[in-house]
Parts: structure tokens; C-alpha cells; sequence
């Protein structure tokens, strides 16, 4: 029973797979940022990578926005798909 001294009740802290994806596609929001930022910042701005990092942002924060109404198994599969993104991206 929660809230027992052998079982504490920590039912209303809140996190879990929620708040998981939301950091990771805020870390890949991030990066996509930075590196807008990079990109504009060359000496020739590549602007089709621009817009190519500009669309993947916007998706990122679709996902995001998603994820306010996501059920527990939509938030674990979001978080997964997008800790894959992050370790490509920062490998490329």
C-alpha cells in the first residue's frame, strides 16, 4: 500500500516516460538550434541546410506538442525515436 514506510507514495512527483521524451526532444530541439545558429553564421550560409535543420526543428516541436496528450506508451515510443535522433545527430 502506497504510503506505507516500506512503499513510500510518490504518486504525485510527477516525471516518468513523460517527462523523459520531453527532455530529449528538447535536447534535439537544441541541436537543431545551434546549429541554425552555426549555419548562419558561416561565412557561406548554406541556406537549403538551413531550411532542412528549420524542418526538422518544427517537427521536433510538433512531437513536443504531442506529447501533452500522450498516453504513457505514446511517450516511451517518442522518447525512444528521438534518443535514436540525438545520438545520430551528434555523431553526424
Amino acid at each position: 500500500m502506497p504510503g506505507t514506510p516500506d512503499e513510500p507514495d510518490f504518486s504525485g512527483l510527477g516525471g516518468g516516460e513523460d517527462q523523459q521524451a520531453d527532455d530529449i526532444v528538447r535536447e534535439v530541439v537544441g541541436w537543431y538550434n545551434a546549429e541554425i545558429i552555426a549555419e548562419r553564421r558561416a561565412p557561406v550560409p548554406d541556406d537549403e541546410r538551413i531550411e532542412e535543420l528549420k524542418a526538422g526543428r518544427e517537427a521536433a516541436l510538433a512531437d513536443q506538442t504531442q506529447l501533452a496528450t500522450a498516453d504513457l506508451e505514446e511517450a516511451a515510443r517518442i522518447a525512444a525515436v528521438y534518443a535514436a535522433r540525438l545520438r545520430e545527430l551528434k555523431e553526424s
